[in-house]
């Protein structure tokens, strides 16, 4: 079969690209092949048997995004006849979702839906966008939802028919790149005291991370450590503001890296403190590298943390959060007995199922 992808892919980083990645790993080796149309990037390549290409776009807020879904509908067009396309596998119901739905009216090729999360956790709740978003899942052939809960959701907006093709598929980690066992210099790199426990964070720097709530827990935590905050996004300077406004000890902003997989095996603990989320893919990486983890009651988190690898918080608790950080941090044998489990829950998570 010959697949394309659509939505974010290596060089893009973060979570949907983490599992796109590994999906057209899959693909190709089951014997599919596998072309890619993403967003741009000034490093598009070819990737391990998977040919990539993008959409050009304008740099402008606020028109970046709808010239891209032109573009983008016009190029995935070509691309499927081009290599006639099987199938076009959208990650995210919008822009790429729609996307795919549009240019099936010409191409007639069979569509799938991956749901992550805040697609319909966040952008079902508006109107417009709810009347698309079931426009999307009502005409595409497959929808994969990463837990339970999001299909739940789906169900809910009550679209005759997807009982009939949905699919729960859990995000997936790869246990190979993310692995206790890297020999990491982050610590000497960055200038941090290695005699001080190192608390970390991943993730887009966003109101539904609940950072604001991260920041006030280490003020309060017992625990003189460090806290690593990976990930760039509208909140940097707010949040920075918040560490300089309340003299917030030992608080390290790194941006975006390519490279967490290198930073991950350096922690002692990962802390998730979001008040909205999917299956989120960085905590499998922490669990991959071998980390305990503090993370938030919410989507598909409370399927993932048990007592045995992690403690489970309220979300926007931040005298909880520091509670559950200090707990761990504090007892070096629960921490190790934590890391042994936490890879061994990443093992469960090592192979992506495919919907089709």
């Amino acid at each position: 079969m010959k697949v394309c992808i659509l939505g974010h892919y290596p060089p893009h980083i973060g979570g949907v690209s983490s599992h796109t990645y590994l999906l057209s790993q899959e693909l190709v080796e089951r014997g599919d092949d596998v072309i890619v149309l993403t967003y741009p990037h000034p490093n598009i390549h070819d990737l391990n048997g998977v040919h990539v290409e993008t959409a050009p776009t304008i740099n402008i807020k606020g028109l970046r995004g709808f010239f891209f879904f032109i573009t983008a509908t016009i190029k995935l067009i070509s691309i499927t006849r081009k290599y006639d396309v099987d199938l076009i596998h959208a990650h995210y119901i919008l822009p790429p979702g729609l996307i795919a739905i549009l240019s099936n009216h010409f191409t007639r090729k069979k569509t799938a839906v991956t749901v992550h999360g805040s697609d319909i956790n966040i952008l079902a709740s508006n109107p417009i966008l709810r009347i698309l978003i079931k426009y999307v899942l009502k005409k595409t052939d497959y929808i994969a939802v990463v837990n339970e809960l999001i299909k739940e959701k789906v169900s809910k907006l009550n679209i005759d028919g997807v009982e009939n093709k949905i699919k729960v598929t859990p995000n997936a980690v790869d246990v190979q790149k993310y692995n206790p066992q890297t020999v990491t210099t982050f610590i000497q790199d960055m200038n941090l005291n290695p005699h001080k426990p190192l608390i970390l964070c991943v993730g887009n720097l966003v109101h539904q991370k609940g950072l604001k709530y991260l920041l006030k827990a280490k003020k309060l935590l017992k625990n003189n450590a460090q806290l690593v905050m990976v990930g760039d996004g509208p909140l940097m300077m707010d949040l920075r503001e918040i560490v300089e406004k309340h003299d917030i000890d030992d608080v390290i902003f790194t941006g975006a890296r390519r490279d967490v997989f290198n930073i991950m095996p350096a922690a002692d603990i990962f802390v998730l403190p979001s008040i909205s989320e999917g299956l989120p893919i960085t905590l499998l990486e922490a669990f991959a590298s071998g980390l305990p983890a503090v993370a938030t009651n919410v989507g598909g988190i409370p399927g993932l943390i048990t007592s045995e690898v992690g403690l489970l918080v309220e979300p926007g608790d931040s005298a909880a959060l520091a509670e559950a950080l200090d707990q761990i941090l504090s007892d070096d044998e629960l921490r190790q007995e934590m890391r042994k489990a936490a890879r061994e829950k990443a093992l469960e998570y090592s192979t992506l199922i495919i919907p089709y």
